[in-house]
């Protein structure tokens, strides 16, 4: 075992401007994390509470367990997406503890158009889903929706992954033997209902609550008559008369309740003690910002990374002076092991081949696989492409996408093109994603995006006779620039459920070691690579 030293100073001038600058990113998406605290705000939220009802993250810190980790899935989705505000994509999901079990949460916010669902907020809720499924927890649903936002309809009901997945997710699920569990905490209108109605058990509160497949405009327009929501669909028709619901609650404090008794007797999705003591790291996490260089163009040294993210900087490397510019080995976070990839370079054949064989011993012995990103991709080049970086290079992929080990994937730095796909990017399937504030993804990196295209409209004119001036060429290059800049940033990905979170440095070890835990739980299935080109 060996520990990791650092030769960083954070009294060193280079240090200091690297935090300031690292403050400057958070600063960003600590504004857009309050916007999507706030819902849709404070008046919306007024106007609730005067019905009885609780903002959805109150009826979250009622349901989940006091002191417990709660990893919450898209916190900024839809910021800046659509043309008006839809904070946090209209729900709050995540993974968390109620009445000491594992659970899967998603509280629609009514605050933001009625709660209804739009393309990321279903985005989200299927994503969610999906975690629950992989890591078998129970789902909990506070439903109060309006259903799906009529004007974007058809990016939302016809196709086979829109809002008919849901139930479809809800339905195999319980056939897994994974409770699923509603909370009608308001409407429940149209499609919506069949949430509440496709659960094994569900919850209503009464006055607020309602349930119904037709609301009582559309039974006014359909039929003529004229009938209030309560006698069309609330917690008596319901409880009493329908049977569609099986818990009359008189509040949302009295949901909550009757919510963790459900939990608490169905005694699944219990997260266990970490095989080992954890331990901090030797190097303060909080010196992090000040390591990661404030030019993005600067590498980001890998090992002063590790130092400050291992349990006891203690980290085992796997071939250590092959394909150097990838590190492999294995440590610990929050006493679960883990098996780490970071990038320290562009990759190369020599890169690819350690990595693929890491992973082929990672999952052997059934140790789960910690992506850390910072890649331009691979190495490009006719000596290259002649040794068979391609191969290399999909062996790597290959290995990623088969692994049956749980896989995190984490963007420190850049992360681009097909270095994306072998570190395990979006595509590759990782259990969970997050990326740092500093982080940036794109198919290629700005500068080259524009470059290349320059390139082809400079031979293009060639073969029209035409010169392209030095000028031209930069008022050509400069849109081109700033529209990769601007996607590839952290707020912009993270805001259309690319990945699962933005998470900062800081936190990671926390993000890192919940996520590990669920994992834990859930048995690894047997591995069957694909074909290894050699």
């Amino acid at each position: 075992m060996t520990r990791l030293d650092s030769r960083i100073r954070p009294s060193d001038e280079a240090f200091i401007a690297n935090a300031a600058a690292y403050e400057t990113l958070r600063s960003r998406i600590r504004s857009a994390r309050e916007a999507a605290l706030l819902g849709g705000g404070r008046e919306a939220q007024a106007r609730q509470a005067e019905k009885g009802k609780l903002p959805p993250r109150q009826r979250l810190s009622l349901l989940l367990d006091p002191g417990t980790a709660f990893l919450e899935i898209g916190q900024i989705a839809g910021h800046d997406v659509y043309d008006h505000a839809v904070p946090s994509a209209g729900i709050v999901t995540g993974i968390g503890i109620v009445a000491g079990h594992a659970v899967a949460v998603f509280a629609n916010d009514s605050t933001v158009k009625g709660g209804t669902y739009y393309p990321l907020t279903l985005k989200k809720h299927l994503r969610t889903q999906q975690i629950a499924r992989e890591q078998r927890l129970p789902c909990l649903y506070l439903v109060d929706s309006g259903g799906v936002y009529l004007p974007l309809q058809e990016e939302l009901f016809p196709d086979e992954t829109h809002f008919g997945r849901i139930f479809r997710n809800i339905a195999e699920m319980s056939a897994m033997g994974l409770p699923q569990v509603a909370a009608v905490m308001g409407s429940c209108t149209a499609g919506g209902a069949y949430i509440p109605a496709m659960c094994d058990e569900t919850v209503i509160v009464r006055g607020n609550g309602s349930i119904f497949l037709g609301g009582p405009q559309l039974v006014r327009a359909a039929t003529g008559v004229i009938v209030d929501a309560e006698t069309l669909g609330g917690a008596d028709v319901h409880t009493r008369d329908s049977g569609v619901a099986d818990h009359y609650a008189t509040s949302d404090g009295d949901a909550i309740r009757i919510l963790r008794e459900i939990v608490a007797r169905n005694g699944i999705g219990h997260p266990p003690s970490p095989p080992r003591t954890p331990l901090p790291p030797r190097f303060d996490p909080a010196e992090l910002p000040g390591i990661i260089c404030a030019n993005p163009r600067e590498q980001i040294p890998a090992r002063e990374i590790l130092a400050r993210l291992l349990d006891d900087s203690e980290f085992v490397e796997y071939r250590a002076r092959f394909g150097t510019s990838i590190l492999c080995g294995t440590g610990h976070v929050g006493g679960y092991p883990v098996g780490v990839l970071i990038n320290d370079g562009v990759l190369f054949s020599e890169s690819a081949q350690k990595a693929t064989n890491f992973i082929e011993i990672c999952v052997q012995r059934q140790i789960p696989l910690l992506f850390l990103h910072n890649i331009s991709g691979f190495m490009v080049g006719a000596d290259y492409e002649a040794g068979g970086i391609a191969k290399h290079g999909a062996k790597m992929v290959n290995a990623a996408v088969c692994a049956r080990v749980p896989k995190f994937s984490i963007l420190i730095g850049g992360s681009y093109g097909a270095g994306n796909l072998a570190m395990c990017g979006r595509a590759i399937g990782p259990q969970f994603m997050a990326m740092w504030p500093n982080a940036k993804t794109s198919v290629v990196g700005g500068e080259q995006a524009a470059t290349v295209l320059a390139l082809i409209r400079a031979e293009q004119l060639a073969r029209q006779g035409k010169d392209f001036p030095p000028g031209e060429e930069e008022e050509f290059k400069r849109p081109i620039r700033d529209s990769y800049e601007r996607q590839g940033q952290a707020l912009y990905v993270a805001a259309r459920m690319w990945v699962d979170a933005i998470v900062d440095p800081v936190d990671t070890r926390e993000w890192l070691a919940l996520g590990l835990a669920l994992a834990s739980t859930v048995p690894v299935s047997e591995t069957r690579f694909g074909i290894f080109r050699m």
